[in-house]
């Protein structure tokens, strides 16, 4: 039997070992009955000493004459240096030993390297001991003798090992490629010493040329990794023993390069890159499971590549295509051309970055107001994950203060809000997904280009951390469905307010019944509390900012990054709070059920409640029965939009009057309460008027008591310049009353 030869002459003594894992691998070794030592070896390096255990392994489980060529004795060589970071390596000795799958790259005429792990080399050392390692060479060469070593569900091995070479395509190779102009190929070394190749469009008259020349071979099946070839002649021969022949796929790709006329070799010198697509096979007969690609760049113009293969002839100056068989002998000066192997990387299209992010939904093609703090990390998120197709409006730019929360940097101060999301997310997915930007006012109706862009959108997602948009989107038609995202002030909590996809219940009537769930419920009370401190930002009075730490704001986006898409899924309208609490980040949901939104027109105004409202007053109707009761009206204005939204009625206070025929509300604890309510919802709930039930069998129509009391409220709000409000609950019917008094 014949052995390849160590690096060293000379045998030691086990006494002469020197490196610890050595010596107790030299102990395993001798304990162990499969094993039996041959010699010990020693040599330098310039990393330092490498010592050698050769020994011969028995394998009981090796079949006789296996398929694989596998024997029941092996010899092996086991090195090992002095970093104990390295595993041990594993050599198989013996002249003949089978190329397999599972085995390290190797040069020609070398013995086998056996890759005996399949975790990574730190995850693998944490339970390694010499005892284990020796056992694993024996289950290596028995489960490769059985044909088990590579598991029926394990992913196919690769054709070549890993390269410290990489080529990285466009997401739109296939539109670059079909271009006449040569693409641009550039270059980035990496401190480990490896390559980094960039196909590009073209960009420039002095940047290197590449021709792409892509070849797909016949199916093969997976088995040995192989090493890397150095010349195109040695990617021919290794792919040839695999059964896929190169030459027979290359030579028509190349004659796809010239046309009738010829073609003369270009100035610029292009490189040429032969991009190989190879079908693998678990098995022969069986169906592709992958294709591999395996790039090799050629510092050789493809004319001259044409050229040395037969692909094509030389006249004059000038290639032509030329059918192989009209060459008298086939040119040999292929095989020498040198090639540097590359592995291929690609540039996600959106589809793979949805994939990459477990996004099935491709998502809305929508609009988003607003390009803050919350809005561009937003469309960070979603950009990258590849949802949606946004066109993002917003009026502001970029000033020093923004750049501590948002996704700005300081290159972009006085640049558009909405120009700085762009860049990054053209930037972000190499131009494959590009947000639309409109700089505009979304709120002002003059602006008719906006106000275009919106009334095209079937979904709108308002970002814009302010009362104005969402409020003046309710009162406008033509336009999609919308949700309104927030974070409060203490950036505590973060809400979404959704519509449904009717718009029946718009966005005015999801913040009053939030409000109205805000003043009611327990973990309101803290929730709109106070800011984390201000800041003046520039020299205006107006010029005062929030203190918002930016983590919070990436963990709120995070989260309405990945449940905005699943609310907007559902066809019910929807509100719901993400409540942090404490300092240990955990986080409460509150979900508060939408109730169907109501509405009165009265003159000019229109005013707004919803059925779970009124519902309250009835149940505190039927609770006070046979005697009437009342209370106050909490809601807020916005004259803007002419409307007024109720939000809530109080319960009567304890000193109120009543009986089966009158009630006179009392003013015991109602400060405290419709402070408490203003304070909850900060300043934006107010008191609006006064609510009261009518008995038994009687209906809303407003009795001559309840027109006094109009008239008087009338004219106590005539003060602030607003309409008095009256609801009254009957038995079956609901009254509202609007009373101004006169200028």
């Amino acid at each position: 039997m014949e052995f390849y030869p160590l690096r060293s002459e000379d045998s030691i003594e086990a006494h002469d070992l020197v490196l610890p894992r050595a010596k107790a691998l030299l102990d395993a070794l001798t304990r162990n009955r499969d094993f039996e030592l041959v010699r010990l070896t020693r040599w330098e390096t310039p990393d330092g000493p490498r010592e050698c255990l050769v020994a011969d392994i028995t394998c009981d489980g090796v079949p006789k004459n296996n398929p694989h060529g596998l024997r029941y004795r092996e010899r092996v060589a086991i090195v090992v240096s002095g970093n104990l970071r390295d595993l041990p390596a594993v050599y198989a000795l013996r002249v003949g030993f089978p190329r397999l799958v599972h085995q390290q790259q190797a040069p020609s005429g070398s013995p086998a390297h056996l890759c005996l792990y399949f975790a990574p080399v730190r995850e693998t050392l944490r339970t390694w001991t010499p005892h284990s390692f020796l056992r694993r060479i024996g289950w290596w060469i028995e489960t490769s003798a059985r044909g088990e070593l590579h598991a029926a569900d394990q992913p196919l091995d690769q054709l070549f090992f890993t390269s410290k070479y990489e080529l990285v395509l466009p997401w739109n190779l296939e539109e670059l490629a079909g271009a006449a102009e040569p693409m641009t190929i550039a270059k980035r070394e990496r401190p480990c010493g490896g390559v980094t190749y960039f196909l590009l469009p073209r960009v420039g008259a002095q940047a290197s040329k590449a021709i792409l020349v892509e070849v797909t071979l016949p199916a093969i099946v997976h088995g040995a990794v192989e090493p890397d070839p150095m010349t195109l002649g040695q990617l021919a021969d290794l792919l040839g023993m695999r059964g896929a022949d190169l030459l027979p796929q290359l030579r028509p790709k190349l004659r796809e390069l010239v046309d009738h006329n010829g073609a003369v070799v270009r100035e610029d010198r292009p490189f040429t890159i032969i991009l190989v697509h190879t079908p693998l096979l678990r098995e022969p007969g069986g169906a592709v499971e992958m294709t591999m690609r395996r790039a090799f760049l050629l510092a050789t113009d493809p004319l001259e590549v044409g050229c040395a293969t037969g692909a094509l002839v030389r006249l004059d100056q000038k290639f032509f295509s030329s059918e192989i068989e009209m060459v008298p002998t086939v040119p040999t000066e292929w095989r020498t051309l040198p090639l540097r192997p590359m592995e291929v990387l690609s540039v996600n299209t959106v589809t793979q970055a949805r994939k990459q992010s477990g996004i099935a939904d491709a998502g809305p093609t929508g609009v988003v107001v607003g390009a803050g703090a919350l809005g561009s990390a937003l469309l960070d998120q979603w950009g990258r994950s590849g949802w949606g197709q946004w066109t993002v409006i917003d009026n502001d730019h970029i000033r020093p203060h923004n750049l501590s929360r948002h996704t700005a940097v300081a290159d972009e101060i006085g640049v558009p809000k909405v120009e700085t999301v762009a860049r990054l997310q053209r930037q972000a997915s190499a131009g494959a997904n590009i947000f639309a930007i409109h700089v505009g006012d979304a709120s002002d109706p003059a602006d008719a280009a906006t106000l275009g862009i919106l009334a095209a959108a079937p979904v709108v997602v308002d970002v814009s951390a302010s009362l104005d948009y969402p409020r003046y989107a309710s009162a406008v038609d033509q336009t999609g469905r919308h949700a309104s995202v927030f974070i409060t002030p203490s950036a505590n909590a973060a809400v979404a307010l959704v519509e449904d996809p009717a718009r029946l219940q718009r966005l005015r009537t999801l913040e009053a019944q939030y409000y109205r769930a805000v003043i009611h419920d327990d973990w309101g009370r803290e929730h709109l509390a106070e800011n984390l401190g201000t800041f003046w930002s520039g020299a205006s009075c107006r010029d005062i900012s929030v203190a918002l730490p930016y983590a919070r704001v990436q963990a709120h986006a995070g989260n309405l990054a990945e449940q905005l898409p699943h609310l907007l899924s559902h066809a019910g309208a929807s509100i719901r709070v993400w409540q942090r609490t404490g300092d240990r980040g955990a986080v409460e949901v509150h979900e508060i059920a939408v109730s169907p939104e109501l509405g009165w027109t009265r003159g000019e105004l229109n005013v707004y409640f919803d059925e779970a409202g009124v519902q309250q007053l009835r149940n505190m109707r039927q609770a006070a029965l046979p005697h009437e009761t009342g209370g106050v009206l909490l809601g807020y204005y916005d004259l803007s939009i002419k409307a007024l939204i109720l939000v809530a009625g109080l319960p009567a206070p304890p000193d109120s009057d009543s009986s089966t025929g009158s009630f006179e509300r009392g003013v015991e604890g109602l400060k405290a309460a419709v402070d408490d309510a203003s304070r909850r919802t900060a300043g934006n709930v107010g008191y609006v008027g006064e609510w009261h039930s009518h008995p038994r069998g009687h209906s809303a129509n407003p009795s001559g008591h309840d027109l006094i009391q109009l008239a008087y409220l009338s004219f106590c709000m005539g003060d602030e310049g607003l309409p008095a409000v009256q609801l009254i609950i009957g038995e079956h019917d609901v009254q509202l009353l609007l009373g101004k008094a006169a200028s």
